[in-house]
């Protein structure tokens, strides 16, 4: 497929939308008491443009102050002002034809108690953040298995290629599961509709930015998942994806006008060289390739320096989080955007909601790339306002530790090489760390399924400085690889279907194993809820010797001491070496375990590794 077909598309399909009944409007309605108060309202509908008497609207405190008509006179953009005297109720937009009229409505409501102080809480190091793929967790209603109408009819859980029929009421069902373990936040890959042919169980394809996929329960399941989540004291991170939407968008398949994606005479894809966008020596050509290009086909780029896509994308960011009560943003494919455009659609966030949180997927090799993307301390011509990344030079580090043999640079040496170069991040303890996601290989499958290192790879996700996330399954050591698909690190959680032989979130279900590997998450995870070293506390590490590694968390209140060996055979751990920050304790509790012993030299066994709180 070609890029030019897009601009095709613009010509050949004027009349698309005509054969759906009514006109849309995008958003379909706002809030009263808004910083965001001059809202540009896309109106989408057959031949809308040429009304010939134009627009007019008659509602006090709101002003049509411009109408802008494009290329697609399908499309019509509203510029409106909302003045803080403005009341809730519903505007009539008035659109005057030649031989009639009619009206659009167009709904303002009160907002959300506290007007964006008392929601929208933000997601910091003292939470546990579980994310889910909600169409492979569990299927809570049989009922929107399949939609009709939708391209995508495919039932299959024996291929990793068709949906599954997990939905949000599934969710919905484990949150007391979730909340045993010590997860705090839950973070949904996305929600969005994705009407398209094939591989819509990742959700990263949206074809309409205002509906909630229908297959996962639509809007009135995420509002009550939400509200629930809410309701027991748990957060709710939403993914968002502004870089690219799905072929089958309605922007795709009736452009509004020739640049809303960035065209190209033949197809081009993003080279992925993030190194081009600060590299000081970098081609031009080379930069608007990894920015412009496509992710892939199936997946055209928006073109944010257009700014009615620029207004569709801020606003639709500010809907969602006043609409549903979004705790913090995780941002798809960060370095893919327009990074001056991010800036804005962050500070437009921040200005309405100042507790909520964001964090960019930085899938980059480097601290200094990744730090790039972030508040940084570097003095270079652009500044990110990004609060935070999802840590993939953590992950690169441990993973080296636990696959790699100890030297000057490799092993565990570049886990803490990665953590000495935390200088470069504004606030390294909004990073958050991880094992595995929905992307990459599965943390028990890349230690060999090997129970000591995969045990200590917990350890340190759950008392490393950030925010820790854990990928559904890893509770249990759920496995699989990305070759020959990414699908196949998507495979269903054991037990979230009614015919499922054995039910994974209950303890009779699981494996000696799999409860081993739960419990040493549940007793860390909710040892670390009460924790404010693990939670608030500043770090301090120790050179790696002879592969073992220590560092400690701690405040004015308490503690902790982490130490693994990472060499093939046991190692004696030698406590004069940390004395700078043991002194005045005499005694160490091993969290797991419970047991308590003297503060002294003690041995670990090839890759073990132990979580002990210091005491007097």
């Amino acid at each position: 497929m070609k890029r030019i077909l897009c601009i095709a598309l613009f010509f050949q399909l004027p009349g698309l939308y005509a054969q759906q009944a009514g006109y849309t409007c995008y958003p379909g309605h706002w809030w009263t008491g808004m910083k965001w108060n001059k809202v540009q309202v896309m109106i989408h509908g057959d031949a809308i443009a040429n009304a010939a008497g134009g627009f007019s609207i008659n509602y006090p405190g709101v002003k049509l102050e411009k109408t802008n008509k494009v290329e697609n006179a399908n499309y019509v953009f509203l510029d409106l002002n909302i003045s803080s005297s403005a009341k809730p109720g519903t505007v009539k937009i008035k659109v005057n034809k030649a031989n009639s009229s009619f009206d659009i409505p167009f709904e303002l409501k009160p907002r959300r108690k506290g007007n964006g102080t008392a929601y929208a809480q933000g997601v910091t190091s003292k939470d546990f953040v579980y994310l889910i793929m909600p169409d492979r967790f569990s299927n809570g209603d049989e009922s929107n298995d399949r939609v009709t109408g939708m391209r995508d009819q495919s039932l299959n859980r024996d291929t990793v290629y068709n949906r599954h029929g997990g939905d949000l009421k599934g969710v919905q069902n484990h949150l007391g599961y979730l909340q045993s373990m010590g997860v705090t936040t839950i973070w949904l890959n996305p929600v969005l509709e994705n009407d398209m042919p094939d591989r819509t169980e990742h959700g990263y394809a949206f074809t309409n930015h205002y509906v909630v996929d229908p297959r996962l329960g639509g809007d009135k399941a995420y509002h009550e998942l939400i509200d629930v989540v809410h309701a027991r004291g748990m957060k709710m991170i939403q993914d968002a994806v502004y870089n690219h939407v799905g072929l089958y968008h309605f922007t795709v398949q009736d452009p509004p006008m020739k640049d809303w994606l960035h065209q190209w005479p033949d197809y081009t894809q993003t080279s992925y060289k993030d190194q081009v966008l600060f590299d000081p020596h970098a081609s031009n050509r080379e930069k608007k390739i990894m920015a412009d290009g496509w992710f892939t086909k199936m997946m055209p780029d928006l073109n944010q320096h257009n700014s009615y896509v620029a207004n569709f994308l801020i606003q639709h960011a500010l809907w969602t989080v006043e609409e549903f009560g979004i705790d913090g943003w995780r941002i798809d494919t960060y370095a893919y955007n327009d990074l001056a455009f991010m800036n804005r659609c962050n500070k437009a966030l921040l200005d309405e909601y100042p507790k909520l949180t964001m964090f960019g997927e930085t899938w980059v090799h480097g601290v200094i790339n990744q730090g790039y993307f972030v508040e940084n301390n570097f003095n270079v011509p652009f500044k990110s306002n990004l609060q935070a990344a999802t840590d993939f030079q953590a992950l690169w580090a441990i993973t080296d530790a636990m696959t790699k043999d100890f030297g000057w640079t490799e092993g565990v040496s570049r886990l803490y090489t990665t953590l000495a170069q935390d200088f470069v991040y504004k606030d390294p303890m909004r990073n958050v760390v991880f094992l595995d996601n929905h992307d990459i290989s599965r943390f028990y499958s890349v230690v060999g399924e090997n129970m000591t290192k995969y045990k200590t790879s917990i350890n340190w996700v759950l008392t490393c400085r950030g925010i820790p996330q854990f990928y559904y399954g890893a509770e249990i050591g759920m496995t699989g690889v990305t070759s020959p698909n990414d699908g196949f690190v998507r495979q269903d959680f054991p037990g979230g279907w009614p015919s499922d032989p054995a039910n994974k979130f209950m303890q009779a279900g699981r494996t000696a194993k799999e409860q081993e590997i739960w419990e040493q998450v549940a007793k860390l995870a909710n040892y670390r809820k009460g924790s404010s070293a693990l939670t608030v506390g500043k770090m301090m590490q120790f050179i790696p010797e002879d592969g073992v590694y220590a560092y400690f968390r701690y405040d004015d209140r308490q503690t902790v001491m982490v130490v693994m060996n990472t060499a093939k055979e046991k190692k004696n751990v030698k406590m004069n070496r940390f004395t700078e920050r043991t002194k005045g304790f005499s005694k160490m509790k091993n969290i797991i375990s419970g047991t308590v012993s003297d503060l002294s030299d003690f041995s670990l066994d090839s890759y073990d590794s132990g979580v002990y709180e210091l005491m007097k």
